[in-house]
């Protein structure tokens, strides 16, 4: 990838303008990170830009932004330029086509706003972003109100950036981020459930929880997990503190990029304790993972989770305490639990919720055990009869085929049939055909 953005650079190079990497890819490479993409910025309109490549699209030409087609990859280059007055909190009314100085300036933080010359191998840096790396500060370029308010996801990037590197935000950017919080909502669902995503995916997900509960922004977007904060929890179950220290704990266990879900679902889990919280023999949270359920539905809907996304984060919620009856269930509710699609999820949540609390793993390592020593075939073993056969015996087809063909799967499960002929004196013992005229 980076030898196809050389050669970009090359080609913008030798029909006699300026073209530099910028953004990510430098700061990664100040990091000594590896940069997942390459960006360069050019003082080439974008309609030369256009012409130079054969391979273009034109995804934003009024910003002076092209997609360059080079090999198997998709590059963004952009035409120097500052912009004029923001008025919704994303976009600019107009830009202007600049130098290179004006165009670093009008970035966001410092440690995205420098250049790299790959064919001289230096550092164009007008921002002073390596210095703000060595340091480990994320800083806004110029005044911090002014970047903030150009575009209000920023105040969410600002957190992202500070846990992905692990650094400090300066002073300055600090409490302009504090003053501006509670605007972060005029940003789209979408662009705020992405940065939670890559906040709650990242390598430090439980600092970034506690960065967007200090700044405000967290109460902004979910106030429903800012308000597990001092909901107590009955000690002999949960001697790690309230609802959000218990949350913050499963957070700091998870393992590193987890999928979006089930970061989410972890998330959410004990979403339901507050509304449901009560004191009757003990501290009480009845029903507290169907009001969870139901609310974590809510919560993706705002967000903008896909459906398949938000039924798998539902279900996890509201399944999330049937781990304390795993020994209690018949043979064909436990194998019908454990083969489920999201199991491996449920597992670990458990696992982590185990952790956070009282510690006892005993029935995640109950159902590890079960699920190692059953095959497929037993866990999910093939159907004997089916409704064709249930209509040739003489029932008409309706909800009872379900009860019928459930019944009969059932004791397949616990091991109380076998083949076909047993499954059918099952059936005809168990739901006899009523004769008419009788």
């Amino acid at each position: 990838m980076r030898d196809h953005a050389i050669e970009i650079v090359k080609t913008l190079r030798q029909a006699g303008f300026k073209a530099y990497f910028a953004g990510g890819c430098v700061r990664d490479q100040v990091m000594g990170r590896e940069p997942q993409d390459y960006d360069v910025a050019t003082d080439a309109r974008p309609e030369v830009v256009m012409r130079l490549f054969p391979k273009t699209i034109p995804a934003g030409v009024s910003f002076g932004v092209v997609i360059v087609l080079e090999g198997p990859y998709q590059f963004e280059v952009a035409t120097f330029r500052s912009d004029g007055q923001y008025l919704d909190g994303r976009h600019p009314v107009e830009v202007h086509f600049s130098s290179e100085e004006e165009d670093a300036k009008r970035r966001d933080f410092t440690i995205n706003g420098m250049f790299y010359d790959p064919i001289a191998g230096r550092i164009v840096d007008h921002v002073r972003g390596q210095e703000d790396i060595k340091a480990g500060l994320i800083r806004c370029i110029g005044n911090p109100r002014e970047r903030f308010s150009e575009d209000k996801l920023r105040l969410m990037r600002a957190v992202r950036f500070t846990v992905k590197f692990d650094y400090q935000i300066e002073e300055k950017t600090y409490r302009a981020l504090l003053d501006l919080a509670d605007q972060i909502m005029v940003v789209s669902a979408e662009r705020i459930r992405d940065e939670l995503s890559k906040i709650l995916t990242g390598p430090r997900p439980a600092q970034g929880l506690r960065l967007l509960h200090q700044t405000g922004l967290l109460k902004a977007i979910l106030p429903e997990v800012t308000a597990m904060e001092g909901v107590q929890q009955p000690p002999e179950f949960h001697p790690e503190g309230d609802v959000w220290v218990h949350t913050l704990l499963m957070m700091e266990k998870m393992a590193p990029a987890s999928s979006f879900d089930f970061a989410l679902s972890v998330l959410l889990h004990d979403v339901g304790k507050p509304p449901t919280f009560s004191i009757k023999d003990r501290i009480r949270f009845d029903n507290h993972c169907q009001v969870g359920a139901e609310m974590a539905e809510q919560i993706c809907t705002r967000l903008r989770l896909s459906r398949k996304q938000t039924e798998k984060v539902v279900e996890l919620v509201r399944e999330h305490l049937r781990f304390k009856d795993v020994r209690l269930m018949r043979e064909s509710k436990l194998k019908r639990f454990l083969r489920g699609e999201h199991f491996g999820d449920h597992l670990e949540l458990h696992r982590l919720d185990c952790l956070a609390s009282h510690g006892d793993l005993s029935n995640w390592e109950f159902c590890k055990h079960k699920l190692e020593e059953m095959g497929p075939e037993e866990m999910r073993p093939e159907r004997l009869v089916t409704g064709h056969d249930l209509i040739q015996m003489g029932y008409v087809p309706g909800p009872l085929f379900s009860e019928i063909l459930t019944a009969v799967e059932d004791a397949q499960l616990e091991g109380r049939i076998k083949d076909r002929e047993a499954a059918i004196e099952l059936i005809k013992k168990q739901f006899p055909l009523i004769k008419k005229g009788g």
